[in-house]
């Protein structure tokens, strides 16, 4: 029978690349004693640009008890980023390549049972050509940060090899209320040097443990084959897995028996369940629309990095539930698998993907280790029922328009339906990415990454653009799968405006774009972005070094922001009042509004102590004007019953004759761009009309096309000085000119345009 054993605990690290460091006898007596999960970028990850990427080693002795001798033993990584090669003993027994799935190893000839064996495992966080994410705006953490175990197996066991997955796959053919038809799809090994005979057995419990279904299948293995078996199962009546309502989840036991022993055996919790997506209705889960409420989610926190533990991993449930969201996006790679076992249990709906983000490789254009990735998150998460859509890509197009692009986010898509038949599959657009572009018509569904009301624009934009797109594109099943904007709760204001950093501004964006997106029901999903703070060493904006503020909850998960009490108010049914800038402390007004969040109906408000008023509302905001405040202290609550149960929030603002400083973001905040390069002086220049034509360069142009012409990068050099050390450089390369002025209008001025325009016309495409 199989034997698992965690080797999380008393690993040798040291941060430097230690050449002999495989070999069996290599003193390590000096080397730093850590337990994993562990990154060596807990700190520097998420503090700006220069967190330290490069090949780092771990080191674990170990022993075996005789008693296991004539098994198979396997080492499993649940995840180490971003290289991993593998030594035992001083031997090698392989490198992984990506950073986020499960692999394995099979250590059976090179340990020694009964003895001490040495484990050796070099990790490497260096970005290189030929593996993803090239670039993106998250930091890219070192070290092994989920569990390791060793498996111990017989000779004639399910395939641990076959890309980190369980070696079982529970494929639901035709599932209805009346009827589940499934095929237990089972990879059988035998590692023996003689053939074997073997039972196969599917036994089918429901939650209470009673057998619903079972099925048998006898199967000769020859010596050294890895055989697939199929067996046809049937429920009758199911309890469908319904999302929230009712996260029902059967329990599938397979294993093989040999005469009277059981030689290897898996138990897979899974849940059956039906879906479509109407392009004019939404998304329907077993018949019924479900609005897909949904938040963004990487795995990352404050001074832990991806090292996160199960404690971690709850808290972050706990806290997307409390929100009242109906669905996620694990963002962007895979996520530990504990965390798609409580999207399991809870019954969120999941949008898993793959690293395919920002950046193409500019060499290797088969596109290998992305479809290596994009396998091994199938395989591995195949029979989780939460997921239903399989990402294939991220804002991709920022590589640039390559037809080698193009044809892999095809080919991507069919490696996908060829895994998987039982899915859907989708993939988020870059924001510039225009309504009537092929990319909309690749994937089972679409999403895109607008920033309407941060990066360009303004918030009410949403709306004219999702009802263009729509009626261009009618049959197409669009979500939005990131909005967002910085919300730093330092900065206040009465007077929020774009990128002003204000806790302000970041509630009146979320309030604005909510009520576009739930008037237009044929939107299949919608995804904030993002549910926490994240480390993203790219950036320094708003006085904030490595970090993206755009989240609900802070990167601590201590303080949640006014916006998601927004959320939660029309999301949540858990009744609850929530004063909103309460941290905005200091007032300079006579009278103030309070803004109140809350999904009851009617609100009273006490000033000091005093009741000043009462109102009833069905839009989940109570705003009280001309609130008036003392000097010095003031005490504000607020009181709702709903069916006689009181729900009370309260706030202390302190009336002040100068206004308090902090609460204005620094003035070289403007985003990750809005220090990428030194402004020249333009004022003298006087904006005229150019022709631009298709045989010359010009701002119509990618960074990356004008890199490559000689005098073409002399323009750049000259009036943006500076720009090809700036970190948002390497992402930047296929952005057209023109579309990256719209993210920071600051610094692409209209006379920056013309001076660019003006010199770059003068260059005829070769």
């Amino acid at each position: 029978m199989r034997k698992i054993i965690s080797f999380n605990d008393q690993w040798k690290f040291s941060k430097k690349n230690e050449e002999k460091a495989m070999t069996k006898a290599y003193n390590d007596e000096n080397w730093e004693v850590v337990n994993v999960p562990h990154t060596w970028n807990a700190i520097d990850g998420a503090n700006g640009f220069d967190f330290y990427k490069a090949a780092c080693w771990y080191r674990k002795e170990f022993t075996i008890d005789t008693l296991a001798q004539g098994n198979k033993v396997f080492i499993e990584f649940q995840g180490s980023n971003s290289i991993t090669d593998v030594y035992v003993n001083g031997n090698h027994l392989g490198q992984h390549r990506g950073g986020y799935s499960t692999f394995r190893f099979d250590i059976s000839d090179a340990i020694e049972f009964g003895t001490k064996n040495t484990l050796a495992v070099k990790v490497d966080n260096t970005v290189v050509d030929d593996v993803y994410p090239q670039m993106a705006d998250f930091t890219f953490y070192g070290g092994i940060y989920r569990d390791v175990k060793l498996v111990i197996t017989n000779h004639v066991h399910f395939d641990l090899l076959d890309y980190g997955s369980q070696g079982v796959y529970i494929v639901q053919e035709d599932i209805s209320n009346e009827k589940a038809k499934l095929t237990v799809k089972s990879r059988l090994v035998n590692d023996n040097d003689e053939d074997k005979k073997v039972r196969l057995w599917t036994d089918l419990l429901d939650a209470d443990g009673k057998q619903v279904a079972y099925a048998a299948k006898e199967v000769v293995l020859a010596s050294g084959e890895t055989k697939e078996l199929e067996i046809p199962v049937v429920i009758e009546n199911p309890t469908l897995w319904n999302g929230k309502k009712n996260a029902y989840l059967y329990e599938a036991k397979v294993s093989m028996v040999s005469f009277n022993d059981t030689v290897d055996e898996i138990s897979i919790p899974f849940g059956v369940r039906y879906f479509e997506v109407d392009a004019e209705k939404g998304f329907f889960l077993n018949g019924e629309h479900l609005a897909l409420n949904g938040v963004s989610r990487h795995q990352d926190r404050k001074d832990m990095g991806w090292a996160i533990t199960k404690n971690e991993h709850d808290e972050d449930m706990e806290l997307i539930k409390e929100v009242g969201a109906s669905s996620i996006r694990l963002a962007h790679y895979q996520h530990d698998q504990y965390f798609y076992d409580l999207c399991d249990k809870v019954g969120m709906v999941v949008w898993a993907e793959i690293p395919f983000i920002s950046v193409m490789s500019k060499t290797e254009l088969e596109g290998i280790n992305a479809k290596q990735q994009m396998i091994e998150l199938i395989k591995q998460n195949f029979n989780h029922p939460s997921i239903i859509f399989w990402g294939i890509q991220n804002e991709i197009q920022i590589s640039g328009e390559r037809p080698e692009l193009r044809k892999l986010v095809n080919e991507l898509n069919e490696l996908t339906k060829k895994e998987d038949l039982t899915r859907l599959t989708t993939m988020a657009n870059v924001m510039f990415v225009k309504d009537e572009d092929e990319y909309n018509y690749v994937t089972d569904t679409i999403g895109y990454n607008k920033y309407y009301g941060w990066y360009n624009g303004k918030a009410e934009d949403f709306a004219g653009w999702i009802d263009g797109f729509h009626k261009t594109n009618p049959n197409v099943k669009l979500g939005i799968s990131e909005y967002g904007a910085e919300g730093i709760l330092q900065y206040h204001t009465n007077d929020p405006k774009v990128k002003d950093y204000t806790e302000e501004y970041h509630t009146l964006y979320h309030e604005t774009v909510w009520k576009i997106f739930e008037a237009r029901p044929f939107l299949w999903s919608t995804y904030v972005w993002n549910m926490f703070d994240f480390g993203a060493n790219i950036r320094d904006e708003g006085g904030v070094k490595g970090r993206n503020n755009k989240g609900l909850i802070t990167y601590d998960r201590k303080i949640k922001k006014d916006a998601f009490f927004m959320y939660k108010a029309h999301w949540s049914d858990e009744k609850f009042v929530h004063i909103t800038s309460k941290r905005f402390v200091d007032r300079t007004d006579n009278e103030i509004k309070v803004k109140v969040y809350s999904n009851c109906t009617e609100m009273k408000i006490y000033v000091n102590g005093s009741e000043v008023s009462t109102q009833n509302s069905n839009d989940r905001i109570f705003i009280f004007e001309n609130i008036a405040l003392n000097d010095g202290l003031n005490q504000i609550k607020v009181i709702a019953n709903h069916e006689g149960e009181i729900f009370e929030d309260a706030a202390t603002f302190n009336k002040v004759k100068e206004p308090n400083e902090s609460y204005i973001a620094p003035e070289e905040s403007g985003g990750p761009v809005a220090n990428w390069f030194e402004m020249p002086d333009l004022d003298d220049v006087v904006v005229e009309e150019l022709e631009i034509t298709d045989d010359v360069y010009s701002t119509r142009c990618t960074f990356g096309q004008l890199m490559e012409n000689k005098e073409a990068k002399a323009v750049l050099t000259k009036l943006m000085p500076g720009f090809e050390e700036h970190p948002m450089f390497e992402m930047a390369q296929g952005f057209v000119v023109e579309d990256m002025a719209e993210l920071a209008p600051e610094k692409f001025t209209e006379k920056m345009l013309y001076s660019l325009n003006k010199e770059l016309t003068k260059i005829k495409k070769s």
